[in-house]
């Protein structure tokens, strides 16, 4: 996978994260229930919000780009990704929302360590970093609101 550019690799991101959009609007419509389909929105919502932010790093330097520490509270890694499906419960949408998650985090650090250009490696660097907030933010939900009731 070579990107010649920034813009290259802008557009392979915006492309990921309008699949992440689609991928959100496919569970609110297997979702029942309406608190459900509104935090799939939100999840679609924080997507498209990724969209904004890369669209406008087109516009400043790389070198000004910050790539804050996000911490891992590593509950992903005890769970089991499954097949989104219509009867798919509260922890079963935040189960595929932290997976998918994850999975961009990954990817944008596996992008990060084989490129050569140092711009290019922060850039996919900071990707990864919003994927991690992401994921925090999932994490904690699933926390306060599956773990804890247990």
């Amino acid at each position: 996978m070579g990107f010649e550019s920034l813009n290259d690799i802008l557009d392979f991101a915006v492309k990921r994260e309008r699949e992440a959009i689609l991928f959100y609007k496919e569970l609110q419509d297997l979702s029942k229930f309406s608190e459900q389909r509104k935090m799939l929105f939100e999840l679609e919502t924080m997507e498209r919000g990724h969209i904004e932010i890369l669209e406008n790093i087109r516009y400043i330097k790389l070198e000004l780009i910050e790539i804050p520490e996000i911490k891992n509270l590593k509950i992903s890694d005890y769970l089991v990704k499954s097949k989104p499906t219509e009867n798919m419960s509260y922890q079963d949408i935040l189960i595929s929302a932290i997976k998918k998650e994850e999975s961009s985090n990954n990817f944008y650090n596996d992008l990060a360590s084989i490129v050569n250009n140092p711009e290019y490696r922060k850039l996919f660097l900071k990707l990864a970093s919003e994927e991690a907030k992401h994921k925090l933010y999932f994490e904690k939900i699933y926390d306060d609101e599956i773990l804890k009731e247990n």
